[in-house]
């Protein structure tokens, strides 16, 4: 993997930052691709060629916002976010500044690669404090005379490692104690050259009851032999609230990998939402730390995938403190020959009493040959707790189908607004319109019905 040094070495940037890219790289070196064996890989395989892996080009800064890709254009149509950022491949191509209220009272919106630059002192205390180069190890603390869980394979952070090694650019947000941003704030990623790869990195950090809401956007045309590598770190400090939201609608042929993971601490809330409809091959790894208590964390998601797409949810909801709460709700819908994959888990370390936790994956299947992977987990070593979690996997209802046909109504159209009703309840929690509605289009175009 020759290549990957020679691209190592032309980065540029602080000592601290080349050290810790060489070790992610050296780390990714020792480290097999997760293959079937490895539990949180069970149901999902990456063919992947390292050697054969390039780079995606490098893009130019385009002046206008009629020079970006047509699909990016119809987004930041309908948009209401405080400022943004168009990253295509590894370069910023357009952003809009932060309002000058904002900038006044010290938050801080950039691109990852300007922040090491002006911001060095903040990003070098907060990157890879989330999301590291190894898997991070969340072994239960186990309760005495009781077995520990089992740490994560070392195999799970093969790609993490390639993400904290190469990445070209992202996103970095910082919003200082008691400063609450009202608008959110958006990235919007695109990749325009097929047979290559990006690795971006996102960097979210709200101080003490400050309150923020990122949008990160992924889109782009079809584009074959093409991988997406991420890793997104949230840090949620006390009292603050955050709500992240992930849209994901890559062209045919990407395959996207992203681990995303928030540290939440003391009465502090994090919302968030992954929304997965793109892509030939999806892993998005959805990870909340409660390290402090009272701590509150909604995980929420919604996912439609067709054709052969093969989506892949792996969650963790780790109670470390007491008096904390979390709540998951993932729904999804499978048609055609497609897969949908969900393993999830809830622990609890042996102080963390009190904890209210919650997991409900539900599937939606439009056609008999998709298939569905669920696998809801509990751990639990503190014995005052209230933790439940479920499943279900259901076709869908043929008499609400034929009511609706009965009315004159086509097929694509009953399928669309039966689709959208069973999703509603994921999309009722989001206090987004714009967002909510560009989902719901994307639903639309998925049945044939747009």
């Amino acid at each position: 993997m020759t290549q990957f040094n020679d691209q190592l070495a032309q980065v540029q940037g602080p000592e601290w930052l080349s050290a810790k890219r060489r070790e992610s790289l050296e780390l990714f070196t020792t480290l097999e691709v997760p293959q079937e064996s490895v539990e949180a890989w069970k149901y999902t395989r990456v063919d992947v060629d390292f050697d054969a892996l390039r780079p995606h080009g490098k893009r130019d800064v385009v002046a206008d916002v009629s020079a970006l890709p047509a699909s990016v254009q119809e987004r930041l149509s309908g948009t209401d976010v405080g400022a943004f950022l168009v990253l295509d491949g590894p370069d910023v191509v357009y952003r809009t500044e932060l309002p000058a209220e904002l900038a006044a009272k010290g938050v801080i919106f950039t691109d990852l690669k300007t922040a090491v630059e002006q911001h060095a002192d903040k990003v070098q205390q907060y990157l890879y404090s989330v999301v590291p180069a190894e898997v991070p190890d969340d072994t239960t603390i186990a309760a005495p005379g009781t077995t520990p869980s089992k740490s994560p394979d070392p195999s799970e952070g093969k790609f993490s490692a390639l993400a904290a090694a190469l990445w070209t650019n992202g996103a970095f947000v910082y919003v200082p104690r008691g400063v609450e941003v009202e608008l959110p704030l958006g990235s919007f990623r695109v990749m325009s050259e097929a047979g290559t790869y990006t690795a971006t990195r996102t960097l979210v950090v709200a101080e003490e009851n400050a309150q923020v809401t990122f949008i990160d956007e992924q889109d782009s045309e079809a584009l074959p032999g093409t991988y997406a590598i991420g890793a997104v770190e949230l840090v949620v400090k006390d009292g603050a609230r955050v709500r992240y939201v992930s849209i994901q609608n890559w062209g045919e042929g990407i395959t996207h990998i992203q681990r995303q993971r928030g540290d939440v601490g003391r009465d502090a809330t994090l919302n968030s939402l992954v929304v997965t409809m793109g892509g030939t091959l999806s892993r998005t790894e959805m990870q909340s730390y409660l390290r402090g208590q009272g701590a509150d964390s909604e995980m929420l998601a919604l996912y439609f995938a067709n054709a052969d797409q093969h989506f892949d949810h792996y969650t963790l909801q780790h109670h470390a403190a007491a008096n904390a709460h979390s709540d998951l709700l993932y729904k999804g819908v499978n048609n055609d020959q497609a897969v949908g994959v969900f393993s999830g888990m809830i622990k609890v370390d042996l102080g963390a009493q009190k904890t209210d936790a919650y997991q409900k994956h539900r599937t939606l299947m439009l056609s008999s040959e998709a298939r569905n992977y669920s696998v809801p987990q509990l751990e639990i070593n503190a014995n005052d707790v209230r933790c439940s979690h479920g499943s279900t996997t259901s076709p869908v209802d043929q008499e609400a189908l034929f009511f609706l046909r009965s009315r004159g109504i086509s097929k694509e159209t009953a399928e669309k607004m039966l689709v959208t009703a069973f999703l509603e309840d994921v999309l009722g929690r989001v206090p987004l319109a714009s967002v909510v509605k560009y989902i719901e289009g994307i639903i639309a175009k998925k049945v044939g019905a747009a």
